[in-house]
């Protein structure tokens, strides 16, 4: 009697199961339903071959398995870690029956593309061709060896996706051209399998296979408006202009840009915009003698409309947003569609390098976007404008955490550029150089350093390793570091700092120092950071730097500090930035990505 009612159980859990996977499939394609249907067919009861304990697989097979298929290789640890600590049972089967898990799993994979991820990848099994065979096994034995296989299939499956959506497709620690040194994504793969197949928790949004950064969820969005505005015909090229056009004028380039800039909605589809696009009267030819006649045409006329359309693209592409049509944003209207979405791709590889959240307080520099912001508890408390490296000086990529505030700073000269730029003045005219450079050479550091003689130096046969002291400009207004500089010790002597050259954060494209970040309000900046701080206020910040006087503060608990390089965004309110590439970081990990 107990087993009878047992097996009524079953039969009808294994039927609720089914309508489950039925309903959830509601959005896919009828062919995929059909897929669905002929596998749960094969899951289902029927036949007494599911009975009895159920197999268990050991490291040893899902290595010999996952190993002899290359896909897979790069996922065997991942296979056994996931089994190991499971001792060995199955994942997506109980009680002989495929999990509705497995299902969602494979749509997902279908639509991997979504994602700039490629679908054919993860077709390394033919799972409709294992579900017949375990729906027509002969006996247990047979069927125990079937589920031991579509199991560890599936895992490797999943792994071989997950390894890509999560972790990346390029890692960039093994890649000499991408500079990326920003700490890694440690995300546990087999603990988000489990946490997929409900045996355990997590914060982080793995059962729905979802992104782990909104950010990364934005771009994804955006990237399907943009291949349904390439599927609609995309767009086609602003014909050049010589001289700026400004809100009033009229030109035939207007329709063109009409259309570029209207004829399309955020999610790819046409805009009756162009449609609608306004009429004038303009004359047509006639024979000698007879009256003018006029004919329609769309408008020449740049219109307040389209006005308000370049400038918002200026805005979102970086130029300065004045409303006029120039040069420079013709150009910047005519990138083609498909580099674009290439752009938005490899920026959301970037998201999947990023650590799995971040920490509640941080300040982040974003570079080709030449601004910076601090968190605090998750939301912006400051922001500013910054200048990062020239091409040749680019600001590395990276992260660290901040430790001090330096107020009225020494400026220690690199010996770059001593030797690119001060070596020759110094070898004529010690002394007259370095009075008239407000510099001194010293030996040691900080309260313990010695002056040197400038003329006891060799200058012109200087070296590397014969350079055994500091060069440095003293504090006050011809410092390079302004007023205050910020330091996370890192090994490229990377750091934030002032500029007395405040006139540079006017321009639009601000690459104009040799590697570190400037800061727009670096006293605001230090105010803030040292609100913790007892006797730090900006009354005292701003009396130490009237002293002269250099000195160092400690934070009263270390910020973490993200330089990172993102070309593509989408902002809070929707809308998509574009950057330009200033380092070609883009174009490397496009040539890894695309050839992967």
């Amino acid at each position: 009697m107990k087993s009878s009612v047992q097996s009524v159980f079953l039969s009808t859990l294994m039927l609720w199961l089914a309508f489950c996977l039925l309903l959830v499939t509601s959005a896919c394609s009828q062919e995929q339903k059909e897929k669905v249907q002929d596998a749960a067919a094969g899951i289902l009861p029927g036949k007494d071959l599911t009975t009895g304990p159920q197999p268990h697989v050991d490291t040893v097979y899902v290595e010999k398995y996952m190993a002899a298929k290359p896909a897979f290789k790069n996922e065997i640890e991942w296979g056994k870690k996931f089994y190991k600590e499971r001792d060995g049972r199955l994942g997506w089967f109980k009680n002989h029956q495929l999990v509705p898990q497995t299902e969602r799993m494979l749509t997902e994979l279908s639509k991997a593309g979504e994602n700039g991820l490629d679908p054919k990848k993860y077709k390394v099994v033919d799972f409709e061709q294992l579900f017949a065979q375990i729906k027509k096994a002969p006996d247990t034995t047979a069927r125990n060896a079937l589920e031991k296989e579509i199991d560890v299939a599936l895992s490797a499956t999943y792994f071989n996706w997950a390894d890509d959506f999560y972790r990346g497709i390029v890692d960039p620690r093994e890649v000499k051209n991408i500079d990326w040194k920003v700490k890694r994504n440690k995300i546990k793969l087999h603990k988000a399998l489990m946490t997929i197949l409900q045996e355990r928790e997590s914060t982080y949004p793995y059962y729905e296979f979802a992104p782990l950064h909104p950010e990364y969820d934005r771009l994804r969005k955006a990237l399907a408006g943009y291949r349904a505005m390439q599927r609609n015909g995309g767009w086609l090229p602003v014909p050049a202009v010589k001289k700026a056009l400004r809100p009033g004028d009229s030109s035939a380039v207007v329709p063109a840009l009409r259309r570029r800039l209207l004829g399309f909605n955020p999610d790819g589809t046409p805009s009756p915009a162009v449609a609608n696009a306004p009429m004038q009267a303009v004359p047509v030819s006639n024979k000698p003698g007879q009256p003018a006649a006029t004919a329609p045409r769309e408008s020449h006329q740049y219109d307040a409309e389209l006005a308000d359309a370049v400038k918002a693209f200026q805005q979102q592409t970086g130029l300065k947003a004045d409303g006029r049509l120039t040069p420079e944003t013709v150009t910047l209207l005519n990138v083609p569609l498909q580099r674009r979405i290439d752009q938005i791709i490899v920026n959301m590889e970037r998201w999947r390098w990023i650590p799995k959240r971040f920490e509640p307080n941080y300040l982040l520099v974003n570079i080709p976007d030449y601004h910076m912001w601090v968190y605090e508890n998750g939301k912006p408390a400051l922001d500013m404008r910054v200048i990062v490296g020239k091409t040749l000086n680019a600001t590395p990529v990276f992260s660290d955490k901040m430790e001090y505030v330096v107020v009225a700073p020494y400026w220690n000269v690199p010996y770059s550029i001593i030797d690119k730029e001060l070596r020759n003045k110094l070898a004529a005219d010690p002394h007259g150089t370095l009075d008239r450079l407000d510099m001194e050479v010293v030996k040691g550091s900080g309260a313990k350093a010695t002056p040197v003689d400038p003329t006891s130096i060799d200058w012109a046969n200087l070296t590397p390793n014969t350079w055994r002291y500091t060069l440095r400009r003293r504090p006050g207004p011809k410092n390079d570091l302004g007023d205050v500089k910020f330091l996370f010790p890192n090994s490229q002597d990377i750091y934030l700092h002032d500029t007395p050259h405040d006139e540079l954060f006017s321009q639009a494209k601000r690459g104009f120092s040799h590697g570190c970040v400037r800061v727009e309000k670096p006293l605001v900046l230090a105010e803030y950071l040292l609100r913790n701080k007892p006797g730090w206020d900006m009354s005292k910040i701003q009396q130490t730097v009237a002293e002269g006087k250099e000195q160092y503060v400690t934070l009263p608990e270390k910020l973490p500090v993200y330089l990172v390089y993102f070309t593509a965004w989408v902002d809070d309110a929707g809308n998509l930035h574009f950057r330009d590439d200033i380092y070609g970081h883009d174009k490397a990990l496009a040539q890894e990505y695309f050839s992967t």
